[in-house]
């Protein structure tokens, strides 16, 4: 597959905000609001898509609306960005509706976000070959506690690829973001890593359930290093050691040059003689021949990187400590040309 990067966004440029997986009720509309506000503020023309600011069953729209709104954005050469408000459950359904071909065929568009972003981040970046951005959602960019997060969006929308960035040095618990807690980057097993390859991946809640498909298939890959990142959202410790031996069942854990997991926001067992999260990690890819990276910068308990898929990437890791850099190619700087 033929890796392209979308153009750096200039003053002028036009996003689509559009909710391909659940939208904004009207409730968090003046978040929304000021979010868009600062948007236009920094020179970008914004347009909503319909499904943007509804929710029904769990999702923006029904699957065909989504759909239809999301090809009309895929397909306008006006539009230079698709940034949905946040994430969702249903995304998925979007994936069979899609013209692969079709997309392959296309100049790439900016696609940012996580969470269930993710369902349609990694197959644009594997199945049609544009690099996607996994960063914070539009929802996120006027909450106040998030602007250093924030640096990293605006500095991959100018620039092209994200800045150089380093571990930070505390984190906020999910659902507590008033108690700041150390946060410090680990390798299974060592003191230190170096890793280097091509970057894939996202929530391991929605991936986990692509594995094996079309849509999450890294063969198009193999004869080059890849870097894994996976980030645990919602999954219980069984549930979560189903899911990774799962998707170890299918391959997917190969030929890694390594594996990267983020912060898990998941909930945590409830009796000292149950399943711990870190055991059903250790216990499902604790053997893995490629190093394994904890608590990474990655996922639902900010603050968190913002990574490019599709970019060649080198990750140090030492005694908590790591930096992430992102470029075009090996043996490249973020300044060069795609």
């Amino acid at each position: 597959m033929n890796l392209r990067f979308p153009a750096p966004l200039q003053p002028g440029d036009t996003l689509a905000l559009c909710a391909v997986s659940s939208g904004v009720p009207e409730v968090m509309h003046a978040r929304l609001d000021a979010s868009i506000a600062v948007l236009r503020a920094a020179g970008y023309q914004v347009v909503e898509g319909d499904t943007l600011r509804r929710q029904e069953k769990n999702a923006s729209a029904s699957a065909a609306t989504r759909l239809a709104e999301l090809n009309r954005f895929l397909y306008d050469p006006a539009i230079q960005a698709i940034l949905p408000p946040w994430g969702g459950e249903l995304g998925m359904q979007l994936l069979a509706g899609l013209d692969w071909p079709g997309l392959a065929a296309l100049p790439p568009k900016w696609l940012c976000g996580f969470s269930d972003i993710s369902t349609l981040a990694v197959p644009l970046t594997l199945r049609a070959g544009w690099a996607t951005l996994h960063s914070p959602n539009v929802f996120d960019i006027s909450h106040p506690d998030r602007q250093s997060e924030m640096q990293a969006l605006w500095y991959s929308w100018q620039h092209g690829l994200p800045p150089r960035q380093q571990a930070f040095t505390h984190f906020w618990p999910f659902g507590d973001p008033g108690v700041a807690k150390s946060s410090r980057v680990r390798v299974a097993g060592a003191a230190q890593a170096s890793i280097s390859g091509r970057l894939i991946g996202g929530c391991l809640d929605t991936l986990s359930r692509l594995a094996a498909t079309p849509y999450f298939d890294l063969q198009a890959w193999r004869g080059q290093p890849v870097l894994l990142y996976l980030e645990n959202c919602e999954l219980a410790p069984c549930e979560l050691a189903r899911a990774l031996t799962a998707m170890r069942l299918t391959g997917i854990f190969d030929g890694l040059a390594g594996l990267i997991l983020g912060r898990s926001s998941g909930p945590e067992a409830q009796q000292a003689d149950e399943l711990q999260y870190e055991e059903a990690v250790m216990q499902a890819l604790g053997d893995l021949p490629c190093p394994l990276v904890l608590d990474a910068d990655i996922g639902h308990v900010p603050p968190q990187w913002t990574l490019m898929n599709g970019a060649w990437a080198t990750l140090h890791v030492q005694h908590g400590y790591a930096t992430l850099e992102q470029h075009y190619h090996p043996a490249t700087t973020a300044g060069d040309t795609p």
